[in-house]
């Protein structure tokens, strides 16, 4: 709940203030005096007659009526403050600084919950506990430094970290990024990072709001809501970028330390953020960067101009724009030799434009100019001029300022001289600029937000997939958790109790797919040889014979491959069928293509995560697999299959054909839609799809359900 009393409070009272601005309730004060607060202020202490010269109430009962309330005070105070507050003095808002909630004990979050149940009676807004607090351009009400500077276009920065919050504003502050509100959310139980995205959607004004959100999360608590408003506020001309920190297994547990939060699997968080259009990102620096780069200019091109008087950093950025699938295109030309003769006998405009370390103010803005106006195959300028030394370094920012006003096309100032030329790149911050002091996280960053897909359509495909087929197969399946039922469902060599899951029986498994329209090698599956061996002479050799029963069949020697006679399968279903756990024996007609995989995992609260990629070693070994949640859209399949490391073998390379892409996206999205509808289905993967330039068949396939 997020209300007036916390975003304007007419009145604010801190309990727990103090004079010493070295302890939070001395800071929040100070804070809120020194950022303009146009409200009356009131303080709290029973030992002291007035603070940071107001005068001070001994007791809450003295207090008049106060729209917001920040409490600095031991967690074991705070139920009955809230309380007293909120039901006394007509308290709307709290902000809690205090610790020692349910991030701690037990105890601490039958405290936090009390708080919770009170400000829900009364229609409270609660940030915290266990925050640094709010950052508003009507009140500084945080007990931290740095105070970013404040403006309506400003970033819009929601932090699940107090601490981290710290770092990513002093990351920011020294690039010059400019911010419109800062939210430490805390443990954030009623006012979360969904919560607040929620209400700037909801509330989103186009003239006046900030375009740009830069997210820190720890917990993702509801997915679904996280995606709607993120998605909504993209599609309504907002840039989001976010760290999601706590998805590897020791990464867990310090999220779960500081904040009491669940990190969600990591393939989870990459499937949600691209669904719905999020530039994921991984650190500070690059979260920053990012956010420096959102408040530049939008284009859709993906060649770079690099303008520089050092030829080190020039071709550093050539090489990592390169490695980001950007472009640093060649200049030549009539127009190229121009620029030439116009720059320092040395000089060289092929790209990078190296106007030499003793190039001056007028040779930088003569190369940003050809720039702009001369070659047609540049989308954007990076300008890299930190100090030599040898020019007036404000004269050449003033020239970088112009330019930046006037040219249509993006210009990215990259100026690394932060110490030696401190003042004069503060004062170009101090015009409204951001500056990128490494070229390489730039073009890092770069890359991260170039290939961030659009938000995707919501809508489920569900065009020649059968529906009430897959239900009427999934309803009719037995449940695996009862014993009696779990014969035909259980992995025969799984030893655990019943009440695990199975994976069910490959006609099971044929028959979805079929519903979903996704093609099959032809096979046949039997416990008599002589079945086994009159379909393999009915297709024709060569085939290809499994085991039925075990799930990891190649780890038991279960698959014979390029079996070219009667005899010889004849002899390999003697051998399958003496496998530990072997139920039957499946033929299959031997087809050759590239291998490709298709895997999904029902991850709690996300849904279904489905994973693509090549077979083989690349999903085994390289771990070389993109992930989409479930229902997927065409264009979000396209955009799994060309994030792949491996995608030139798809494409086709060195005079190999490639794979029918349309067809490997297709089978995607159909795999969504059976598991949009078939939410039973647990895990599955189909590994391998064969693929050439005409089809793409699934050979194997498991699907583990949970009724």
């Amino acid at each position: 709940m997020i209300n007036q009393q916390l975003l304007q409070p007419e009145s604010i009272v801190v309990i727990g203030g103090s004079n010493n601005v070295h302890k939070p309730g001395g800071a929040v004060i100070r804070n809120i005096l020194n950022g303009g607060y146009q409200g009356v202020l009131r303080v709290v202490n029973p030992k002291e007659d007035e603070i940071q010269g107001i005068k001070v109430f001994h007791d809450v009962k003295q207090l008049p009526t106060t729209d917001l309330a920040i409490l600095v005070v031991a967690a074991r105070f705070c139920p009955e403050y809230v309380e007293f507050l909120a039901k006394e003095k007509q308290v709307r808002a709290f902000i809690i600084i205090s610790a020692g909630f349910s991030e701690e004990t037990h105890e601490g979050a039958l405290l936090e919950q009390q708080i919770i149940e009170t400000c829900d009676k009364y229609g409270c807004a609660l940030i915290g506990p266990n925050c640094i607090g709010l950052l508003t351009r009507w009140h500084h009400s945080v007990f931290t430094k740095p105070i970013p500077n404040l403006n309506p276009k400003g970033v819009d920065f929601i932090s699940g970290s107090g601490a981290t919050a710290v770092f990513i504003l002093e990351s920011a502050v020294s690039k010059g990024l400019p911010f419109n509100s800062v939210w430490s959310i805390g443990n954030g139980k009623q006012i979360g990072i969904e919560t607040v995205l929620e209400y700037m959607d909801e509330h989103f004004d186009v003239e006046k709001d900030s375009l740009v959100k830069l997210l820190y999360i720890e917990n993702i608590a509801d997915p679904d809501k996280l995606l709607y408003h993120a998605t909504s506020l993209i599609r309504k001309g907002c840039r989001i970028a976010a760290i999601k920190a706590g998805t590897s297994q020791s990464g867990s547990r310090a999220a779960s330390s500081h904040t009491g939060a669940l990190a969600s699997s990591d393939s989870a968080v990459e499937a949600l953020f691209r669904k719905a259009g999020i530039v994921r990102c991984f650190s500070r620096e690059e979260l920053t960067t990012v956010g420096c780069i959102f408040t530049l200019p939008k284009f859709t091109g993906k060649n770079f101009a690099i303008v520089t008087h050092a030829g080190g950093p020039g071709v550093m950025l050539t090489d990592a724009l390169s490695k980001g699938g950007m472009e640093v295109p060649l200049l030549s030309g009539e127009r190229a030799e121009e620029l030439k003769s116009k720059l320092l006998p040395g000089a060289a405009v092929s790209n990078p434009i190296d106007v030499l370390a003793t190039g001056t103010p007028e040779h930088l803005g003569i190369a940003i100019d050809y720039c702009e106006q001369h070659f047609d195959n540049i989308d954007a300028i990076m300008v890299i001029f930190g100090s030599p030394g040898l020019v007036r370094l404000y004269d050449a920012y003033a020239v970088l300022h112009q330019k930046i006003l006037e040219c249509k096309k993006p210009i990215f100032p990259i100026l690394p001289s932060v110490n030696t030329a401190g003042p004069e790149v503060q004062e170009f911050l101090k015009k409204g600029h951001v500056n990128f002091a490494d070229e390489v996280t730039l073009a890092t960053a770069l890359t991260q937000v170039m290939k961030t897909p659009a938000p995707a359509d919501q809508q489920v495909d569900i065009h020649g997939v059968d529906v009430p087929r897959i239900r009427r197969i999934i309803d009719s399946l037995k449940d695996p958790k009862d014993p009696k039922d779990s014969k035909d469902l259980k992995d025969p060599n799984d030893t655990k109790d019943s009440k695990d899951d199975g994976y069910l029986p490959p006609h099971v498994v044929r028959e979805l797919l079929e519903c979903a329209g996704i093609p099959t090698v032809p096979e046949f599956v039997s416990e008599v040889k002589e079945e086994v061996l009159d379909f393999a002479d009915k297709c024709g050799y060569p085939v290809v014979a499994k085991v039925v029963g075990p799930v990891h069949k190649s780890d038991v020697g279960g698959v014979a491959l390029n079996i070219r006679s009667r005899e010889v399968l004849a002899a390999e279903f003697d051998r399958l069928m003496k496998i530990y756990g072997a139920t039957s024996v499946m033929v299959q007609k031997m087809i050759k293509g590239t291998e490709l995989f298709i895997g999904a995992k029902y991850e709690e609260r996300f849904g279904h995560v489905v994973l693509c990629g090549l077979g083989g070693i690349f999903v085994e070994v390289l771990k070389d697999v993109s992930s989409g949640l479930a229902p997927l859209s065409y264009e979000e399949a396209y955009s799994m299959i060309n994030s792949l490391r491996g995608y030139k073998i798809i494409k086709g390379t060195r005079g190999m054909k490639g794979i029918n892409k349309r067809k490997y996206a297709e089978i995607i999205v159909r795999l969504s839609t059976l598991l949009r509808f078939a939410t039973e289905i647990k895990e599955m993967d189909i590994n391998p799809l064969l693929a050439d330039e005409n089809d793409v068949i699934a050979v194997d396939a498991r699907i583990r359900v949970e009724k």
